[in-house]
């Protein structure tokens, strides 16, 4: 049972995903903090101004936390993911 929901949140996430690469305008801070908790990304948002994500490689993003999220932070938070690189 327990697999069964991990398998379901992973599609969630991996769909999530690929809609953030095929459209990267108008995401919010939340969806990135729930997408990179998923592929163990830590965060930090120390103020409310800025998120930092750092990859377990130690690549590093920030991303400022207005929104919408410009398009070309989202690109960079998923080759992030994709390959750990970061700023």
């Amino acid at each position: 049972m327990i697999s069964r929901v991990v398998s379901l949140i992973m599609v969630r996430i991996n769909k999530l995903l690929t809609k953030l690469r095929n459209n990267p305008r108008d995401w919010q801070i939340e969806t990135l903090k729930d997408i990179a908790k998923r592929f163990n990304i830590d965060w930090r948002q120390p103020g409310t101004s800025h998120v930092t994500f750092r990859h377990p490689n130690g690549t590093k993003l920030t991303v400022p936390a207005h929104r919408p999220i410009k398009p070309i932070y989202i690109k960079k938070f998923v080759r992030l993911i994709d390959e750990g690189e970061g700023e």
